[in-house]
Parts: C-alpha cells; structure tokens; sequence
C-alpha cells in the first residue's frame, strides 16, 4: 500500500452516499450496500496508513467504553486496538464492579459511561432475544440523553456481538474474501457452504452463521446453510437472507448434509452453533438462575450433539470442494480435533493447512471496528481521511 493507492480509496468512498454519521453499527442488513462498501473503504484506508506510517488519529484525548457480557479474546483485542488506532483510550466496564450490580438502570449506566466517552462497543450473545434489544435500549438512552442536554454529544455504538448478529466478525471475514479473490466483485456467484460441525460444548451462539449468510446474501452469492435436523437459526434471519440473496442474484438453500454443501464449494465455514429452540430453553434458566435446570438442559443438548460427531470438516470433504481446494473460514477459536479437544469441528490436517488465512481473517477486525467508528462519528468520511493522510504524521520515530 502507498499514499497512491489511499488517495483511490478516499476517492471512491467519496463517490458513496451514506448516511451512516450518528447512526448505530448494529445489524449489517440495517446498511445499505453502499454503506457496507463505504466501510469495507474505511478500513482498507486506515490499514495502509498504518502500514506506510501514518498515524490515522482522529482524537487527542477521549475515551472507549468497552462492555463485554461474554468472554472474548479475539473482539475485545480488536476493539482496543481499534480505538487505539483512532486516538482513544479504552476503560472495561466489568459490570461486575459496577453499581449495576446494585440495580443500577441501563438509562442511568448509559449516562454516566459517556460524558467524554466517543464510541461504546457492546457484547451481548447469551440470552436469545435480549442482546440486540440491549445495545438499542442503550442507544435510546444516549438519545435522550444529548436532546436533553446532560451530554455534549453521543458516543457511537458498536455492535461486537449480539444474540442475532456479529457485524464485526461478519464484515471482517468478507473484507478478508474480498482481498483473497481480488474485489467485492469477485464473489458474486461464489458457492459459500455455511455449516454446523459438531462441538463438545452445546451453548454457542447463531450470531455467526447469521451474520455470514446476512451478508453473503448482500453480494449474490450461492449459500448453501448446512445443518442437522433441529439445529434451525433464528426464522426470521434466514428468510431475510433468502429474500436479500434473491435481490442480489445469488440464491440459499437450507441442506441437512454436509456433503451436499461442501460438494463444489468455494468457501467452507464449519462453525458449531446452538439449536433456536435451546437457546430460548436457556433463556429463562439463566434468569432464574437455575444451576440444576441448565445442567440438565446442558447434558440433553450434548447428548443431541454427539449423535453428528461427522459432521467435521475433513480433508475427505474438502475433496468434494471446487477442485478440492476451497478457502477454510472460521471465527476462531476452532474445535479442533486431537489438538482443542478430542473430536470437534475440524482435522486438524486442514485447519494447520488454512491456519495463516484465518489469521489474516481475523487481522481485519480492528480496521473494521475502527471503520465503523469512524463512520459514525464523521459528517464527512472522505474528507477526514484526507486530512489525516495528508497530516502525515508518523506513528513511530524509529521509521
């Protein structure tokens, strides 16, 4: 990357009508096309400036308010690193440490996390139906918050995870597609077999697979989703996928064999996740907290999946794949089998085999996150990247 190649950039992010100033990154099917591509620009931006140098910096001073519900390595290192990037220093809310352990309201917590605060990231993915309403329940009170007068200005929201979608991961992993096959472009017509592999751990989140065909449906792609009998995703998302893939001129099928999807795929992504229907069993007993009902749903559930201990990405399917050769995707961390764990979602031959790719995967994060920052907090994208790159101002002194 040179100041050639950003300069094309900012030049056709320019070209893109976006309203995305003030506006929540919380669904990546709430985004218009042109404001997907708008921050897949951004990202791409900010990456060769930190690669020629150049300090893309937008604040001296401010904070992030990260705000973690579940455990995280990869997304909550992505988040610092993003909002380090932009010029902010991070504070965890451990909620944990905090009055809301003492009944503080989410109206209240909203406020008092955000006078000098620029952006919030949120995960929330445990309890089916509440994350996305969580992270919204937030953004109303920051609304309400600046009409009133109580805050100079609102902070932008990230969604870094929720119970129906992981646009950040989600926007990573097609920014990563976009760059392996040479443009956005490139995908329309890629065969993407988003598939249930087996896991010896019941309670992981349909964020993932939702996220992935939300977004493959953007692009016209062929998806096949590829799950046991009873391992259904959220209704409501895959009818919106299938509807958004016909827009698109791509199409998705819903398949019951792993066979079926793999065979002629271009892209693989094996990724365990919970069955809807436990997940809205789980809902209530995590409330209620009931240690003795989750266990039991726990052994049911494990005892469920170990029926589709085959459904493991193998080098024998990735046989059945275009020319035996498709691009290995996956969130991290991988069940591995014989490495993580005994059985799991994949060999370990072709995860060692792809191990480089899904870093580079995982590397788009932080500018994804920062890109999505950096969109809801400039009137005018194009223009700010400008003065930034033009500022030259250098990252190290050692260069």
């Amino acid at each position: 990357m040179d100041k050639k190649k950003i300069k094309a950039i900012i030049g056709q992010l320019k070209a893109k009508r976006i309203g995305m100033h003030g506006v929540d990154f919380l669904l990546s099917w709430e985004k218009t096309r042109e404001e997907l591509e708008a921050t897949f620009l951004v990202a791409d931006a900010l990456k060769g400036m930190r690669e020629i140098g150049v300090s893309p910096k937008l604040w001296k001073s401010g904070i992030a308010v990260s705000n973690f519900r579940d455990n995280s390595t990869r997304t909550r290192f992505s988040f610092a690193s993003a909002c380090d990037l932009l010029g902010l220093y991070v504070q965890d809310l451990d909620e944990g440490k905090s009055q809301i352990a003492h009944g503080e309201t989410v109206r209240e917590t909203a406020c008092m996390i955000s006078f000098l605060t620029e952006a919030i990231g949120i995960r929330d993915d445990m309890y089916l139906g509440e994350g996305d309403k969580y992270q919204r329940e937030v953004g109303a009170a920051l609304d309400d918050a600046v009409k009133s007068g109580v805050l100079p200005s609102r902070p932008a929201i990230v969604n870094l995870q929720s119970d129906i979608d992981h646009p950040t991961q989600a926007m990573a992993d097609f920014l990563h597609l976009a760059h392996y096959y040479g443009g956005l472009d490139k995908l329309r017509g890629k065969k993407i077999a988003m598939s249930w592999a087996y896991s010896p751990s019941y309670g992981k989140p349909l964020s993932v697979p939702q996220g992935i065909i939300g977004l493959a449906s953007r692009f016209g792609m062929e998806i096949d989703l590829a799950y046991p009998e009873g391992y259904d995703l959220i209704p409501e998302v895959v009818q919106l996928s299938a509807k958004q893939a016909k827009a698109s001129g791509g199409s998705l099928r819903t398949v019951h064999s792993m066979d079926e999807a793999f065979e002629g795929a271009d892209i693989v992504y094996p990724k365990s996740w919970a069955p809807y229907d436990v997940m809205q069993k789980r809902v209530p007993l995590l409330h209620a907290g009931d240690q003795a009902g989750l266990k039991e749903l726990e052994k049911s559930c494990l005892a469920n999946n170990a029926k589709f201990k085959d459904w493991e990405c193998t080098e024998e399917r990735m046989k059945l794949t275009k020319g035996g050769k498709a691009l290995y995707m996956h969130c991290l961390p991988a069940d591995i089998t014989d490495v993580s764990c005994k059985a799991g979602e994949v060999a370990a031959s072709v995860f060692d085999r792809y191990r480089n790719d899904t870093y580079r995967e995982a590397g788009y994060k932080p500018y994804i996150i920062a890109a999505m920052i950096l969109l809801e907090k400039s009137r005018d994208p194009a223009a700010t990247l400008a003065k930034l790159l033009a500022r030259g101002s250098q990252r190290s002194a050692t260069r």
